[in-house]
């Protein structure tokens, strides 16, 4: 799971501050809850590129902000 972990908090992290729930979020991109949630959100899954640019756009940040910082 290690090779995953590039930023599935923050997309959590940044839905949560546009005030969207996963239902919300999920439905608007056209995406399941189960796939957004259930293993993006949690650092399961990384989203395609396509999905990756539709959830930055979304969210109206760069997707350079959703990657994980550096510590």
């Amino acid at each position: 799971m290690e090779a995953n972990n590039w930023g599935g908090k923050r997309i959590k992290a940044f839905r949560k501050l546009k005030g969207y729930t996963q239902i919300e979020f999920a439905d608007k991109l056209g995406l399941s809850v189960s796939y957004l949630g259930g293993e993006v959100e949690r650092d399961k899954r990384q989203p395609s590129a396509k999905n990756l640019e539709e959830i930055a756009a979304c969210l109206q940040i760069s997707i350079e902000e959703l990657q994980p910082r550096e510590k």
